[in-house]
């Protein structure tokens, strides 16, 4: 999984990485979640405010021939992934455990486990969690390039350039 080695080189190191791994990991055996056996992507999206901008990420499949990709995200209460769009992939958000607030088309909308929306290309969105909460995607392959932020600050995908951020 090529896109997946571009991720783990954009993620978040250190000690706040350990203790957010650390704390993801025992939340999932909380909810008795069987994980991927992949190194988690710890996300800050390049901001260095993990608590409130960021998630982890376990990548399940990106096969890029075949089509498709799936991968379950995580949030911390209150953090969020940032607004953003994709120029090429099409995905679709199960809400597996927990709540989230998906800002999407314009409006918000309160989602919970079991919960399903589909996100077309070019569609802007962003979701908090409402504590932790594990969401599945699925979508047409992954690619790290393809996340367009609204905030320019984020140092990823789209035009910007990509960096790894060390906290």
């Amino acid at each position: 999984m090529e896109e997946l080695n571009k991720g783990q080189e954009l993620a978040l190191k250190g000690p706040k990485a350990k203790e957010a791994l650390k704390k993801f990991y025992e939340q999932m055996a909380l909810w008795s979640i069987a994980l991927p056996p992949v190194k988690p992507l710890i996300l800050d999206f390049g901001l260095g405010n993990f608590d409130d901008t960021g998630l982890i990420e376990c990548w399940i499949a990106n096969e890029m021939e075949a089509g498709y990709c799936g991968k379950y995200l995580f949030t911390f209460d209150g953090q969020t992934c940032p607004l953003h769009k994709h120029k090429s992939k099409h995905e679709t958000f199960f809400v597996v455990q927990g709540r989230i607030s998906m800002k999407f088309d314009g409006g918000y909308q309160e989602m919970g486990a079991g919960d399903v929306l589909p996100v077309p290309i070019d569609k802007i969105h962003s979701f908090t969690g409402i504590g932790p909460a594990l969401l599945l995607e699925l979508s047409t392959p992954c690619e790290i390039d393809d996340n367009y932020f609204d905030n320019v600050s984020i140092p990823i995908g789209g035009n910007h350039r990509t960096t790894r951020h060390e906290t």
